[in-house]
């Protein structure tokens, strides 16, 4: 009933067997956190910082994930998905007055102060005896004037034509609110339908309620605002159903750093889905010194999480002066304009990623202190080129763990999600195909390209493809019951770092949705004309698919 600017629908197109496996983007960034408006627990893409502002408001000093976006997008970032969390904020209501006394009442759906809606009534096509029937426009309103009746930039419109307050009614307005992206009936409906509302000034033909000054925008976030459900996909959540490459939390409030609860779930998440979580430092780390001290008993560490020290001094345009920020935001940037020009697996590289003229360090790190804090685990931000080659050694936060592996180092790490994300959404065709030999084949033929393609541009160390990368879908991997089930699972292995020193993933395609998990295939024991038979040798001794 509700006729929209937008209708919601997406498209999205899939390779199928005859088409190359995609590149699965390497630069998408999530942000979750606290703005000044918006959709509550929905992930919108944004582009550029304008569309950001559009979305959720721009700049706001409660909210650090504004300011982080904002440095994100000045570092060079791309391509954003923007969760917004909240902690008992209420939206506005907007009461439109009733023929003969009474009040239709609308609530708006997403909570804040500077949620500018307004509602207009008309009863055009609405015959004379048919007096519970009328027209409702609601429209949210931004830029200067958003809070005024009469004036303001129409950022979304929503028409409902010839609904009733008869609850009896097929048209009944409670109903046809259930469609409305903005509004819902609160409370009972008046007797008889609202009156049409003046206009906002003489000569205007058309009238409009604005919104009571009744919203709220709540209170500083928590750690439990963050997380959120995964029942209910809410707070982290929310991206679920979405595939990202870098995740960012900023800070609860400007003076409130996010809780170990929350990394460590962050983190997890991130792992699941392959993708990484940068963390900002502790705001007490405001040296070198403090940084290494802070990190030997701090209680969070994981391979799929990156941390960059210190914070950032960059220009508060709000406050008018420099300030101090965690720089989750601008980091993810710096990551994603460096993808730009040189794959993210890459060994070795021209440059670092530095930091754009506009953000600076907020304290100076000499080499030695910079070497030491690589081997905890922490990278260091620059401004300017420095003459080791850094990047090579970019570590995540597994770095200073005795139970690290390769991916101690960002780069191997990056590789193993970005080709685990490809072939899990290139391989999803299977899910449609007849299982059996025939399939197994092709989809074995569409992953080793992929891979030998990746080989050229020199993803893999080793000599041969054996040592290199291998590809298994077959009897081995597909157990009986697999097709009757219509399941299709494929064994995935390359070498990170080391020729024929395997890391290897199972991807499982169902009907249901995909399924990925890490498998151990001796690589430790492989080596030469060997590989084949090690990896064999640990399929037949009980790997299968999930």
């Amino acid at each position: 009933m509700a006729e929209a600017v937008s209708s919601g629908i997406q498209l999205a197109e899939h390779n199928g067997p005859d088409n190359a496996i995609a590149r699965a983007p390497t630069d998408v960034t999530a942000f979750v956190g606290r703005s000044l408006k918006g959709p509550v627990g929905v992930p919108v893409a944004v582009s550029s910082f304008a569309e950001y502002q559009k979305a959720f408001g721009g700049l706001w000093q409660p909210a650090p994930m504004s300011y982080a976006i904002e440095q994100f997008f000045d570092n060079g970032g791309r391509s954003a998905l923007v969760v917004r969390v909240i902690n008992c904020g209420r939206p506005p209501s907007i009461s439109l007055p009733a023929e003969g006394g009474g009040v239709l009442t609308l609530v708006g759906l997403a909570p804040g102060s500077r949620e500018h809606l307004r509602a207009s009534v008309d009863y055009d096509g609405i015959g004379a005896a048919e007096t519970d029937r009328f027209n409702l426009v609601v429209q949210r309103m931004g830029g200067a004037g958003a809070g005024l009746s009469g004036s303001g930039l129409i950022e979304e419109q929503e028409i409902f034509r010839r609904v009733s307050v008869n609850t009896e009614d097929a048209h009944f307005i409670g109903d046809a609110l259930l469609d409305s992206h903005l509004v819902r009936l609160s409370g009972a409906a008046p007797v008889r339908r609202p009156a049409l509302p003046p206009p906002a000034a003489p000569g205007l033909a058309i009238g409009y309620v604005a919104t009571n000054n009744d919203g709220d925008d709540g209170a500083e976030l928590t750690d439990y605002d963050v997380i959120g459900s995964a029942q209910a996909c809410t707070g982290l959540f929310a991206l679920s159903a979405l595939p990202f490459n870098l995740l960012c939390v900023p800070p609860l409030g400007r003076d409130q750093d996010v809780g170990a609860s929350t990394l460590l779930v962050a983190a997890r998440f991130c792992r699941e889905r392959q993708a990484t979580l940068v963390v900002d430092p502790p705001r007490e780390w405001q040296s070198a010194a403090q940084a290494l001290e802070g990190i030997r008993n701090w209680p969070f560490r994981s391979d799929a999480a990156l941390m960059y020290f210190p914070r950032l001094v960059a220009f508060d345009r709000l406050r008018g002066k420099d300030e101090v920020f965690a720089g989750s935001g601008a980091v993810a940037g710096m990551l994603a304009r460096f993808d730009e020009s040189s794959s993210p697996w890459r060994a070795a590289l021209p440059d670092q990623p530095q930091l754009r003229p506009r953000l600076r360090p907020a304290c100076e790190v000499d080499d030695a202190d910079r070497q030491r804090l690589l081997q905890s685990g922490i990278n260091v931000l620059r401004t300017a080129r420095g003459a080791s080659r850094e990047v090579a050694g970019a570590r995540t936060l597994a770095s200073g763990n005795s139970l690290a592996t390769d991916w101690r180092y960002l780069a191997p790490r990056r590789l193993a999600q970005f080709i685990v994300q490809s072939v899990e959404q290139g391989t999803r065709w299977t899910v449609f195909a007849q299982k059996g030999p025939h399939t197994w084949r092709r989809v074995r033929g569409q992953v080793e390209a992929f891979l030998e393609a990746l080989d050229q541009e020199g993803a893999f160390p080793g000599e041969v493809s054996q040592e290199r990368y291998f590809v298994f879908c077959d009897e081995r991997i597909n157990a009986p019951g697999a097709d009757a089930e219509s399941r299709l699972s494929l064994l995935v292995g390359f070498a990170a770092s080391r020729p024929g020193e395997f890391h290897a993933f199972v991807v499982t395609q169902r009907a249901s949705g995909s399924a990925v998990r890490s498998v151990s295939v001796n690589r430790m024991a492989t080596s030469g004309a060997r590989v084949s038979e090690e990896i064999e040798a640990a399929i037949l001794r009980g790997l299968t698919a999930p």
